[in-house]
């Protein structure tokens, strides 16, 4: 007995079977949503073509004879905006054509300055965005400028290279001063190279430098001044729990704090020891501080 062979479904035979004109309401649907879906596309393109930052006070550039402009403030104050709306509106009226994007690392170079939610690639209009080749760690933009990625953590790649603008995010946490240096020595093209410094402050011998020289534009901010822009979580949690405390006053209130009173080690003594590379270890030595008593309230050895 020979098995009844099942039907072979076929897309074809089924879209044979149905009706040669669409239904009325499909007719009716795809008449509504295409003048919508174009409506929508046209504003959202209104909206690009008017694209306008608008800072607050602390966010926009002095208006002094400035040649580096040193913007300390608080975490979640816009820094990052800051930096990347000026670089972009410095190439959109060509007063950039060569400019250095210089991080702690190159990982956060990439990821803050560049494809961050207010990095380079994520503001202005979308025509007017630069693109990003990541091997070369290059930025171009349409009209012929172009900005290359460094890491702090390699001083040496910025001998060399010459630029009429930088951007420094972090300086504050970047490892190897001499990287500023050299970043200096090739701020040198065009009739007004600038640099400007996104960071939240702390009392590192380079920022101390300056905030006393005469030549340096200073700016300060507190997270407080960026709130309607910040998640109320955040603002709750964190602003509640480091407000009036010492790290608080770093961290969100933008201020560059001195030593502790009495302190045993000063910044000056720490920076005073430190060296760029290890030397060779000739002796080892391990202090011991043993507790006196082994109560409680002892202290730990």
């Amino acid at each position: 007995m020979t098995a009844k062979r099942p039907a072979i479904f076929s897309f074809r035979s089924w879209i044979a079977s149905k009706p040669k004109s669409p239904p009325k309401k499909t007719i009716e649907f795809l008449r509504n949503a295409i003048p919508r879906l174009h409506s929508s596309r046209a504003l959202n393109q209104a909206l690009e073509e008017k694209y306008e930052w608008k800072p607050h006070d602390s966010q926009k550039p002095p208006e002094s004879d400035w040649r580096v402009w040193l913007l300390l403030a608080g975490r979640g104050f816009g820094k990052t905006r800051t930096g990347a709306e000026y670089v972009r509106a410095a190439v959109h009226e060509g007063r950039a054509r060569r400019i250095a994007l210089v991080a702690p690392t190159a990982l956060d170079a990439r990821s803050v300055m560049v494809e961050g939610e207010s990095g380079l690639l994520s503001i202005g209009p979308r025509k007017e965005r630069p693109e990003y080749e990541p091997s070369l760690h290059r930025l171009t933009w349409k009209n012929g400028a172009v900005a290359t990625l460094f890491s702090a953590d390699e001083p040496n790649r910025l001998r060399g290279p010459q630029h009429d603008l930088a951007w420094c995010d972090e300086l504050a946490a970047w490892r190897y001063p001499q990287a500023w240096d050299m970043l200096m020595f090739g701020l040198r093209l065009g009739a007004d190279p600038r640099c400007v410094v996104t960071t939240t402050p702390r009392p590192i011998k380079l920022i101390r430098e300056l905030l006393a020289d005469p030549k340096v534009a200073v700016t300060r901010g507190r997270t407080a001044d960026n709130a309607d822009h910040l998640a109320p979580a955040f603002l709750d949690q964190i602003v509640r729990r480091y407000d009036g405390t010492r790290l608080g006053r770093q961290e969100l209130d933008g201020e560059l704090l001195d030593d502790m009173p009495g302190a045993l080690w000063t910044h000056g003594l720490i920076d005073a020891a430190r060296v760029a590379t290890h030397p060779d270890l000739i002796r080892i030595v391990v202090a011991i501080d043993p507790a006196a008593s082994s109560s409680e309230t002892a202290d730990e050895t």
